[in-house]
Formats: C-alpha cells, sequence, structure tokens
C-alpha cells in the first residue's frame, strides 16, 4: 500500500509574509507602464522608488522562506522608509531649486 503524502498548510506568518510580497509586486507591475511615459528625471526617480519596493518584497519572501527572521524583516522595511524619504527629499529639494531659479 502506498504511503499518503501529508500535506501541510503554510503557517500563518508565511501566508501573510507571501501575501505581503504579493501586493507589493502588484503594485510595482501596475505603475512600471506609468513610469516609462515619465520624463526621464522622473522616470529615475520613479525607478529608484519601484526597485526599493521589489526589494521590500524579496525580503518578504526571504522572510517566509525562513531565511531571515522578523527582526531582520523590520530592519529591512525600516530601511525601505528610509531610502524612500531620502529619494523624495532629493526629489523636492531639486524640484524647489528648479522654482527658485526661474
Amino acid at each position: 500500500m502506498a504511503k499518503r503524502r501529508q500535506v501541510t498548510r503554510p503557517s500563518r506568518r508565511v501566508r501573510r509574509a507571501l501575501a505581503s510580497a504579493r501586493v507589493l509586486d502588484q503594485v510595482v507591475a501596475d505603475q512600471l507602464p506609468l513610469v516609462a511615459r515619465l520624463p526621464e528625471a522622473s522616470r529615475h526617480r520613479a525607478a529608484d522608488f519601484l526597485a526599493e519596493l521589489v526589494l521590500l518584497s524579496q525580503a518578504y519572501r526571504h522572510h517566509a522562506a525562513g531565511w531571515i527572521t522578523r527582526r531582520e524583516l523590520e530592519r529591512r522595511g525600516t530601511g525601505t522608509v528610509s531610502r524612500i524619504a531620502v529619494i523624495r527629499r532629493r526629489s523636492s529639494l531639486s524640484s524647489a531649486q528648479f522654482t527658485e531659479q526661474d
């Protein structure tokens, strides 16, 4: 008689991490066509934002796989938010300087 393989359901932690990764992936996929239509300077900034989201999505997948801890996931999330804030500040500074020169 053949042994039946027991199918285990992923833990809540794994399901939540993978769901978060899917949401981030969907945001990136939805924004990519729009980024292509932006002026070059804006395109670079938008691409930097999306790259940060891709890296965060990857961190969620690593957490789901058990490769990183919750604490490391939180550290990476905090880093992502900080880098996005820097990108946003840089872009607001350059646009403010551009308007002041007009």
